[in-house]
């Protein structure tokens, strides 16, 4: 009896072993793929392309297009949130500029890029793999989801763009200055032929 025991267990570390390799090589082109967001973004476009063509080629599977959609509608408000709410959260840490005289602190957000980028995509690679399965496929009046998740992406990005306004934050560096370091003085320049 006890030889029974001991094969499985011997027979499992192979297994073990090449999970850990597998998860260990997947997470060195997942850190190697940090720097590169924009070629990481091409490829979830890509994928994005790919499922909705599975989807429109099988007429099918919209309530996981939906349940989808909910997902990323969360994700996209955790990447749009500041980490520390100023509504919600009084703490000693440092809090979002309300004023014009405020020390200007950066934008954190709640959900990083790469972690925003890595859920997007990952949601989107189980609902492709879901399409595969007609237990996922329910039969609904699709027309009826679009028009309410249209909704509800309105009213919740409303209430975002008010709460932007409210504590005057942009989760954007578009248009913020940057530092260009010091610069010459004009003045200097010009008196050196005199």
């Amino acid at each position: 009896m006890e030889g029974v025991g001991g094969d499985s267990a011997a027979a499992a570390a192979p297994v073990n072993q090449w999970v850990q390799d597998a998860s260990r090589v997947f997470q060195y082109y997942l850190d190697k793929s940090t720097p590169h967001s924009t070629y990481r973004w091409i490829g979830t476009l890509l994928l994005v392309l790919i499922y909705a063509l599975r989807v429109y080629y099988v007429q099918g599977f919209y309530i996981v297009s939906y349940g989808l959609g909910i997902y990323l509608l969360n994700l996209l408000i955790g990447f749009l949130s500041p980490l520390v709410d100023p509504e919600m959260e009084a703490t000693d840490g440092p809090l979002l500029p309300t004023k014009g005289s405020d020390e200007y602190k950066p934008f954190i957000r709640r959900l990083p890029e790469f972690k925003f980028w890595y859920s997007f995509t990952k949601a989107f690679c189980i609902a492709f793999v879901m399409t595969f399965f007609s237990m996922f496929d329910v039969p609904v009046f699709w027309p009826i989801l679009l028009c309410y998740w249209i909704v509800l992406f309105v009213l919740t990005m409303r209430r975002q763009i008010a709460h932007m306004i409210k504590y005057k934050y942009i989760p954007f560096n578009i248009g913020k200055q940057k530092y260009g370091g010091k610069k010459p003085s004009a003045s200097g320049s010009d008196n050196r032929g005199d």
